[in-house]
């Protein structure tokens, strides 16, 4: 006997709605004649939808009651009779299906070019540092030379981006989901408040507690590292010295830091750089870049680990 059944294969008459079909069920699959002999195992059976076993008269009769079960057993079988039907109605999970695109360093920073950032341009940013009297002249005489003109509201603008995070925008969100799926090479989306957060380096559930200082220019400066296909392997190999048993550290933490290094060059005025290729953006990612690579490489050779954070820093 196959699975406990007779090896005699009965008419489908015998236990259906009495059409003599002679069609043989195995396990309640009708086995079809209607296809080719897949006894050399060439192609699958093919079974039924639910819908057509819902059909089956046995089944059919055992939701009735066909034998007039005892009153106890009536409950059991309503309660599977229930089940089956439900069956079908179930409907999957769908948040996954359509997953939050991804965004682009290109995309993110045109939303905040055509965003009104006018009170924080006005009120909070202090994009160059005060110097009064030796030190004003030394640096007057000796440079660093002074941002061009043509740059001042570019450079306004990123310090202007390093006063705001705002989790109501969409766009943050999807800065934050492109950088957690590119860092683990992920394709799913991640609530967003959770201990996922800490694996990518933040320090508790809500990556925006660590903004304070950069504001969304920490996160930006983290989609530019890992959005540019240049150096994206970078940033993978950073991220893997992160989860080092030894010398293991917050990532996203350390990243924010070398984006309060760059603004701290900036507002210096030592970037020199920005007047030579006329821009900020793309030199201050750079400067970024270059200064997690220095990090990186001080971190690795020397064998340091989370004690010695401070003092590399």
């Amino acid at each position: 006997a196959l699975n406990g059944l007779s090896p005699e294969c009965k008419p489908l008459e015998e236990i259906t709605n009495g059409h003599s079909n002679h069609k043989p069920v195995m396990n309640g699959l009708i086995i079809s004649h209607n296809v080719n002999d897949h006894t050399n195992g060439s192609a699958p059976l093919r079974s039924l939808p639910l819908s057509a076993l819902k059909q089956n008269g046995l089944l059919q009769t055992l939701a009735a009651g066909g034998d007039q079960p005892k009153p106890a057993e009536n409950a059991e079988l309503e309660k599977a009779r229930q089940g089956w039907e439900a069956l079908e109605t179930v409907q999957p999970v769908t948040e996954d299906l359509n997953p939050m695109p991804i965004i682009s360093f290109n995309e993110a920073l045109q939303y905040f070019q055509t965003t009104d950032l006018g009170d924080l341009l006005q009120k909070n940013i202090q994009p160059t540092i005060r110097r009064t009297g030796l030190a004003a002249i030394t640096h007057f005489l000796f440079g660093p030379p002074r941002l061009h003109r043509e740059l001042l509201e570019e450079r306004d603008l990123v310090f202007a981006i390093a006063q705001q995070v705002d989790n109501s925008q969409t766009v943050h969100m999807r800065v934050l989901q492109t950088i957690y799926k590119r860092l683990i090479s992920s394709r799913l989306d991640c609530p967003r408040y959770g201990t996922h957060w800490e694996n990518i380096g933040f320090q508790g559930t809500d990556p925006a507690t660590d903004l304070r200082g950069t504001g969304f220019l920490g996160l930006m400066h983290t989609l530019y590292f890992v959005m540019d296909p240049e150096t994206l392997p970078l940033a993978r190999i950073i991220y893997k010295l992160s989860q080092h048993p030894t010398q293991n550290f917050p990532f996203s933490v350390m990243s924010i830091n070398m984006t309060r290094i760059a603004l701290q060059v900036l507002r210096e005025e030592a970037l020199s750089e920005c007047n030579r290729r006329q821009q900020v953006v793309g030199v201050l990612n750079e400067f970024y870049v270059a200064t997690y690579l220095h990090l990186y490489q001080l971190w690795k050779t020397q064998r340091k680990t989370i004690a010695d954070s401070g003092f590399v820093l």
